[in-house]
């Protein structure tokens, strides 16, 4: 990790280089923006009335092969809305949904918006308890379910049979079959709706929650981070126009899944922004990435830090420069592959943003400096931290104090009636996240949960989350839901699951320190097959570590302070290590072989 110290010399080259897009800037979006207040009536569902009014026949939406103009588009949308209403859906309510990513997943989206209401971005990965939990949580009126989806919903409760008080509409998928007993086919009940905008779109406030966003967080199990069309509308404006100045004949490529907020929030405001062309894509492959942004012809997209590193992995070609790509932005570009990257495929243009769902503030790179998660004008503090004790660093008065230019601690963001938390749907969850008395009594920041370098001109760089949480895949891995599923299976007494950093990788990877039953024999192939079928593919955890007495604190929390210190070093940790190279064949033994091509970046995990 770099050490990079921001200069106003980095900014100022930032700024001329980037000054040809600064004159293609949208003056009605930046003045949308500067006016832009909590209380304003503005919202998704009038960004796209807006853009139905003002440029009806442009291509608003693009999918395999297939195009709408923003008037098909938003007129679809308002007959998925009569069709909700027809259900019961109010202004306040909830509506699920369950699908991969196609364009009635967003067409969905927005109809529940243009209500009031409120979509639950359901993640289709998910199954058994944790998809439950994620479905009670946020209580919905209605659920929306793409076929393709069924099968996870049938590994919970939440199913026709078993809940009587709940609306299911049915999308049929690609094989456009048929709506099982229970399910009102949509595509059915929506076509004979009206296709006017809804009057209540006008009366909706931007406080106003839209979406729901599901974040892991330390207890296992996920929670609902409340976005609303206030932080929206401030990412189109700030992220859209201020930052990127995305332009009407634009086509911005995204290949993320839409209950992902670089989906949701960032690549979609930013194309509503100046009304350009939304080219939404089922999956990311990295073997097919940029043959599918040729294929939309795409000049911009959203990443998370490992699609990036995925695509600078691939074999080098003749075609790496073969695009109209002019811009990106994201957030988890590792310093390190940085450059490369920029040479490689000839994008000079990297917007890299932090942010997080449940978070009150945003920093993006507006200044076009290198390996700098950017600037942010928003009131923040980098405090002093005990990786140790996994917690700020207080004095005798109970205060903390910030870091030193150059110097990594904890992230907290000022919460303000300007800048407030939205967040989660569980209140007890959001109070644990706020820290009250930093360093004045009486005052209140969010804690980020995020360790930052202080790169000094307002900018930051990040280093690593803190806590039981830790990426892996572009995606949260919450430890405490990998241990539930571990407490579940026989012969298993403990298990620990903690990241540990791999060279040459982003995030860190799962590993769970293990301690067996007592005259139990370890099974590599079976305990892989279980977790596989429990958990996300990016959850199963990559190495295994057997104990015979799992180490515990006074409150019998697991000790993983050392264990992360140890990681799968093979010198440092006296048991046997694991590693699931293949799922076919199951966890295999850490050989000193195998730990040299992890290390060496010869073995992808």
């Amino acid at each position: 990790m770099t050490g990079k110290k921001v200069s106003l010399g980095d900014i100022a080259r930032g700024a001329l280089h980037a000054a040809p897009e600064y004159l293609h800037g949208n003056t009605r979006g930046l003045l949308n923006f500067a006016t832009l207040r909590s209380t304003s009536k503005r919202s998704i569902g009038r960004v796209y009335e807006h853009w139905a009014r003002q440029a009806p026949n442009r291509i608003g939406l693009c999918f395999e092969g297939r195009s709408w103009t923003y008037r098909e588009f938003n007129g679809w949308v308002n007959r998925i809305a009569a069709s909700f209403a027809a259900h019961g859906v109010k202004s306040g309510d909830v509506v699920a949904i369950l699908m991969e990513n196609r364009p009635t997943a967003l067409a969905c989206v927005v109809a529940a918006t243009k209500l009031g209401a409120i979509a639950g971005m359901l993640n289709h990965n998910q199954r058994g308890d944790v998809l439950a939990h994620s479905i009670g949580l946020v209580k919905p009126r209605l659920l929306v379910l793409s076929a393709e989806c069924l099968e996870a919903l049938q590994t919970t409760p939440w199913v026709p049979e078993q809940t009587r008080s709940l609306a299911f509409l049915w999308h049929g998928g690609d094989a456009q079959t048929a709506a099982p007993a229970g399910w009102t086919d949509l595509d059915r009940d929506a076509g004979r709706r009206s296709s006017l905008n809804p009057s209540c779109c006008a009366q909706i406030v931007a406080s106003q929650p839209c979406y729901y966003i599901f974040t892991s967080g330390t207890t296992g199990l996920p929670k609902a981070s409340v976005m609303t069309h206030y932080r929206w509308l401030s990412s189109m404006g700030g992220l859209g126009n201020a930052a990127l100045r995305i332009r009407a004949s634009d086509v911005f490529y995204c290949c993320l899944p839409l209950y992902h907020n670089n989906a949701l929030t960032v690549s979609l405001s930013c194309t509503l922004s100046a009304g350009a062309t939304f080219a939404l894509d089922r999956k990311f492959s990295a073997s097919r990435f940029w043959d599918r942004i040729r294929l939309y012809d795409a000049t911009a997209f959203a990443y998370i830090g490992e699609l990036l590193r995925y695509l600078l992995n691939k074999p080098e070609t003749p075609r790496d420069r073969h695009h109209h790509v002019r811009l990106i932005t994201g957030n988890g570009l590792r310093p390190e592959i940085w450059e490369a990257f920029e040479k490689r495929f000839g994008i000079s243009r990297i917007y890299e943003f932090y942010g997080a769902s449940e978070s009150n503030i945003a920093f993006v790179n507006a200044f076009g400096v290198s390996q700098t998660a950017g600037f942010t004008p928003m009131s923040f503090a980098i405090v002093a931290f005990d990786n140790d004790r996994e917690e700020a660093v207080r004095d005798a008065q109970g205060f903390m104090r910030k870091v030193k230019h150059g110097g990594i601690g904890l992230l907290l963001s000022e919460v303000t009636s300007k800048r407030p938390f939205d967040g989660y749907t569980d209140p007890e969850a959001g109070n644990r996240k706020l820290l009250h008395g930093v360093f004045k009594p009486g005052d209140c920041w969010f804690n980020t949960g995020d360790l930052v370098r202080d790169q000094g001109l307002r900018h930051i760089q990040f280093v690593d989350r803190v806590g039981d949480t830790f990426r892996w895949k572009g995606e949260n891995v919450a430890t405490g839901e990998v241990e539930g599923v571990l407490a579940r299976i026989a012969n298993v007494e403990q298990g620990a699951v903690y990241g540990v950093t791999v060279p040459g990788c982003d995030g860190r990877a799962g590993m769970a320190a293990l301690t067996l039953s007592q005259g139990a024999e370890f099974d590599g192939a079976a305990l892989a097959r279980t977790l596989t079928e429990a958990l996300p593919a990016y959850a199963v955890p990559v190495f295994l570590r057997l104990r015979k007495q799992a180490a515990t604190t006074g409150t019998f929390k697991y000790r993983k302070v050392e264990l992360k210190q140890e990681g799968f070093n093979i010198a440092r940790a006296a048991e046997p290590l694991y590693v699931l190279v293949d799922r076919g064949r199951g966890y295999e033994k850490l050989t000193q072989k195998l730990y040299r091509q992890i290390n060496d970046g010869k073995l992808r995990l």
